[in-house]
């Protein structure tokens, strides 16, 4: 769903003003895009965000194609995963790792875990939430709030992306560090999850040879 085009010119200002190094990225980049995905329920989203870790995106999907074939719905309920065999779940693709997480997240949900209420709570209490499942960690619940809850001032400083992006823009000789990348974003507040979003395209951006 994309955000009121009102609120992506204000925060598009505000980014500008706050930084030079900042305002030429966003001239590099041009116009704001950034717009959360709200499609789907909150566990639906969180069984895809562990399916593609450290896969490709084009394995993740033909492996999630094959979970909800598996399962016969479009979105996965916990009830379906934990009646899954393990055996079934691997034929789909999953490793033994990722089986577990799913079924972790899987019964915390049954039990109680407040996945539907999330959107009612601020950022750090979500965090807090979503890293209690096991193969969720920070950086997971992070883009949980910037792709699909649309949180405004979120930085990701464990991204390699928003490092290797803001080591360019700065022009520091290695990535870095998460200090000084939350003492940089300072002024970027409450607009952080916009200027991670810029970051992120600086790095489409080919630069002459």
């Amino acid at each position: 769903m994309p955000l009121e085009p009102r609120t992506l010119a204000r925060a598009v200002a505000h980014l500008r003003r706050a930084d030079p190094v900042l305002a030429r990225v966003v001239r590099d980049v041009g116009a704001c895009r950034f717009a959360p995905d709200s499609r789907g329920g909150a566990f639906a989203a969180l069984v895809e965000s562990i399916l593609y870790q450290q896969i490709t995106g084009k394995a993740a999907a033909t492996i999630h194609g094959r979970l909800v074939e598996l399962v016969g719905r479009k979105v996965p309920r916990p009830a379906d995963l934990l009646a899954a065999t393990d055996e079934d779940l691997r034929r789909v693709g999953l490793s033994r790792q990722k089986i577990g997480y799913m079924r972790d997240l899987a019964r915390k949900a049954t039990d109680g875990l407040p996945l539907t209420r999330l959107s009612r709570l601020d950022d750090e209490a979500i965090i807090e939430v979503l890293t209690e499942v096991k193969g969720i960690g920070r950086w997971t619940a992070e883009m949980y709030l910037i792709f699909r809850l649309g949180r405004m001032d979120v930085l990701p400083v464990d991204d390699y992306g928003v490092r290797k992006a803001m080591q360019k823009a700065w022009r520091k000789r290695a990535l870095p560090a998460p200090d000084w990348m939350r003492r940089t974003a300072e002024p970027w507040r409450p607009y952080r999850t916009i200027a991670s979003w810029y970051l992120w395209r600086s790095l489409e951006i080919r630069t002459p040879s």
